[in-house]
């Protein structure tokens, strides 16, 4: 009995010792999320170690590099992970996180395919995977995200169709698929009909209304006639048509006779002949009316001796209602008058609009080589670019072609609307400071040879009809084609804008334009031109006045009072990145692409879609 009782005693102190164990181990255990993470980063090559800090023991993955939990139940929010100089490829296991609403892997070096699997990350609401090496299509399980409002796959070497089921993400405010290989024609239903050609620059091979292109292999029926199904389908489908309907209706032998197989054939020929020249028809029809949409290549007008070139089939209209349009520009259609010439705004018979920038022969004698940097300046495609979209020669100027952006200038939002008016609210501003950054970036980083704009001001940036920034007036910009050995030394640009080292010495670099987009950041957060009167009466521009505010801990005083919903926290982040793009001293200052990444950790962060939630950009 005793050793009965001891036995039974034994037993449940090693049940109590294991149920222990396991509820301590199980307690401990890295969360279903953190699983998951790190199948994800077994397919990535991260050759700096940045996810060292990426193990298996620690009980969540809330405090690893990159990663952003909900406070409630520890489950994975955000991926932010741009600029790592990650290889390797994106995981399908990234499907496993359910509760994911923000994946940035942007200016990495990933390639393969985006996983199929990323649709079920269905709480997603902005994905950044531009400027890496992706291949394939865009999954057509996409349209599941329905949460989606930022999606940017721009600069990769995605190829294929655009998924019609882009067209059901309803929520969908920001679209960037330019500089791929996407093909044929755009669907045009649904959020895809919100989106214009800055969304698809870059890519030769799509057509649709979108992109004012039109698709030349669309007859108003399929181009490929549809393969009967089978051949009692084919039999059904001629029974159809009236000449086999009525021979169909007729009594026939079971074993036909040689005159009606006859019969048959001639029939059947004669129906084939007849499809063939109503498709030769409609095929020279639609070649007419395409006529008008063909590519113009350098083509001569003869009466006028002008000389009309686009780029990349931009401009789809006849050269001779271009020239006609070009010809007729009067002081009435002058919407701007900057330093390189006369703006106008130039509307085309379909109601199409462009901007036309006209310079004098007597400033393009200045640069032997203007028409070969015209073609280079044409070919540089961005969403946060004005585009470049040809040129006309006449024999006392050069016309040249813009996208026409319908909102102005951020100069005339800050300084030039009437008292009383709306303005840009903080929220706008911001979404400004971050699409210019995104453009200037472009011209440092991406172009080969890079491009230094040297005059980066707020009549430089224009705005959409939706508020997203274009930058402008990089046409004149000189090209660096070495770093160290090539910079240019003609000194261009805007008096308190221009950063103290290219006053003295005329050398524009890289970062000059950097220094010019800092006085642009203080400029959306105070209101102010950076030579306000204000700061002038006290010896200083805007950089000098900030810094005097600074050492007197009033930085309160910064922000523009028009701007009632600007919060603390990002103002301050914007006037320290300011603060480091308009350092005395060059070498200190952040490259653009440091700048870009500044603002979205720092500013943008966790989730960039929420400056994309506001009902309205004006305050």
């Amino acid at each position: 009995m005793g050793t009965t009782t001891n036995l039974v005693f034994i037993c449940a102190v090693f049940i109590a010792t294991t149920t222990t164990t396991l509820f301590t181990t199980s307690s401990f255990a890295l969360t279903q999320d953190g699983l998951a993470l790190l199948e994800f980063k077994q397919t990535l090559n991260d050759t700096k170690e940045a996810l060292s800090n990426w193990v298996d023991n620690d009980e969540t993955p809330c405090q690893w590099t990159g990663i952003t939990c909900h406070p409630t139940d520890q489950r994975v929010l955000s991926i932010n992970l741009p600029y790592m100089e990650f290889g390797g490829f994106i995981s399908p296991s990234i499907g496993k996180l359910s509760r994911l609403q923000r994946l940035a892997l942007h200016q990495n070096s990933l390639h393969g395919l985006i996983p199929n699997e990323i649709s079920k990350c269905v709480e997603l609401r902005a994905l950044y995977l531009r400027a890496n090496y992706l291949q394939g299509g865009i999954p057509s399980n996409i349209g599941n995200l329905s949460f989606l409002t930022i999606l940017d796959l721009s600069s990769n070497a995605l190829k294929g169709a655009i998924p019609s089921s882009l067209g059901h993400l309803t929520r969908l405010k920001y679209l960037n698929l330019s500089s791929n290989f996407f093909m044929g024609e755009i669907p045009n239903f649904g959020a895809l009909s919100n989106f214009g050609n800055n969304s698809y620059i870059g890519n030769l091979d799509l057509c649709g209304q979108q992109i004012h292109k039109p698709c030349k292999t669309s007859l108003g029926f399929p181009a490929v006639l549809p393969h009967a199904e089978s051949q009692e389908a084919a039999g059904k489908s001629l029974i159809k048509n009236p000449i086999f309907s009525s021979i169909a209706n007729q009594k026939l032998p079971k074993h036909p006779s040689h005159y009606m197989k006859g019969a048959l054939i001639g029939a059947t020929t004669t129906l084939a002949l007849m499809l063939v020249l109503l498709l030769i028809w409609m095929l020279t029809k639609k070649e007419r009316a395409a006529k008008k949409y063909v590519v113009v290549k350098k083509q001569v007008h003869q009466e006028t001796s002008t000389q009309l070139i686009t780029f990349q089939g931009d401009l789809p209209y006849p050269s001779s209602e271009i020239i006609e349009k070009l010809e007729s520009l009067a002081d009435e259609h002058v919407v701007g008058v900057g330093g390189f010439g006369t703006v106008y705004r130039m509307v085309m018979n379909d109601c199409g609009t462009f901007a036309v920038k006209r310079i004098e022969r007597s400033r393009e004698g200045r640069d032997q080589g203007f028409e070969r940097e015209l073609e280079i300046l044409g070919s540089v495609k961005h969403i946060n670019l004005v585009n470049l979209r040809g040129y006309c020669r006449f024999p006392d100027s050069k016309l040249l072609i813009y996208d026409y952006m319908a909102m102005g200038s951020l100069e005339n939002f800050l300084h030039e609307r009437p008292e009383g008016s709306q303005t840009l609210s903080w929220t706008a501003r911001l979404k400004v400071a971050y699409g210019s950054a995104r453009g200037l970036a472009y011209l440092h980083h991406d172009c080969s040879p890079k491009i230094v704009h040297r005059d980066i001001k707020s009549s430089n940036i224009l705005l959409n009809e939706n508020l997203e920034p274009c930058v402008s007036d990089f046409g004149l910009a000189k090209l660096l084609v070495d770093e160290e050995a090539h910079v240019t030394t003609v000194v261009a640009g805007t008096f308190g804008y221009l950063a103290p080292e290219y006053l003295q010495s005329g050398r524009a670099t890289v970062k000059s334009d950097v220094y010019s987009f800092g006085v642009l950041l203080l400029e959306l957060v105070t209101g102010k031109r950076p030579t306000d009167p204000a700061f002038v009466k006290r010896g200083l521009n805007v950089v000098g006045w900030l810094n005097t505010l600074r050492k007197e801990n009033q930085l309160e005083d910064v922000v523009d009072e028009r701007c009632t919903d600007a919060d603390a926290s990002t103002v301050e982040a914007v006037l320290e990145i300011a603060g480091r793009c308009t350092d005395a001293n060059p070498e200190d200052r952040p490259s653009m692409q440091q700048v870009l990444q500044f603002l979205e950790q720092e500013v943008m962060s966790p989730c960039p879609s929420d400056f994309y939630d506001s009902h309205s950009d004006y305050a």
